[in-house]
């Protein structure tokens, strides 16, 4: 009797680790970014953002603020680890781009990764680059959003944290 109490709990006490494993973080809010602990950005821009979220899809509205510029970039991931094409937002004046994006999340179902390629025609050629967020929350319940960067221009990283408003 005992002995299939002692398994019984330990039974519960796996599905319920596993049920804990398995719950993913919810990104959904309106974050304001902390200039002053995050880096790698140009000195003057501030950025927000509106996540939304429902199961494995993200929709979100980027705005970055400079003075005398303020641009809305809209888009969205299927964290599926599928990998899709979409077209990717670019600065005015800069030539049009494909990209291919894979997201998905991470093992232990603390935040997710985006990778993603980009290739666009300039007059001196195909330009290729590559980029792979990684969206982590702190205990603390800050979005941490870490980028690499690797491009024409040579590889660099950023890291953005968001409160949330």
């Amino acid at each position: 009797m005992v002995r299939k109490m002692l398994l019984a709990n330990a039974a519960l006490l796996l599905f319920s680790l596993w049920v804990v494993a398995a719950q993913k973080p919810d990104f959904s809010g309106d974050w304001i970014m902390d200039r002053d602990r995050s880096f790698g950005l140009p000195g003057n821009m501030q950025q927000t953002m509106v996540v939304k979220q429902s199961g494995d899809q993200i929709e979100l509205e980027t705005k970055l603020i400079q003075p005398n510029n303020e641009r809305l970039v809209k888009d969205s991931y299927t964290l599926d680890g599928k990998e899709y094409e979409f077209s990717p937002q670019v600065p005015p004046g800069a030539p049009p781009a494909k990209g291919k994006r894979n997201a998905k999340w991470l093992p232990a179902g603390n935040g997710m990764v985006v990778s993603e390629v980009t290739t666009s025609e300039t007059p001196k050629g195909v330009v290729t680059s590559q980029l792979t967020r990684k969206w982590t929350l702190s205990k603390d319940g800050e979005l941490i959003i870490d980028m690499y960067i690797d491009g024409p221009n040579g590889s660099f990283e950023t890291k953005r944290i968001f409160k949330r408003k």
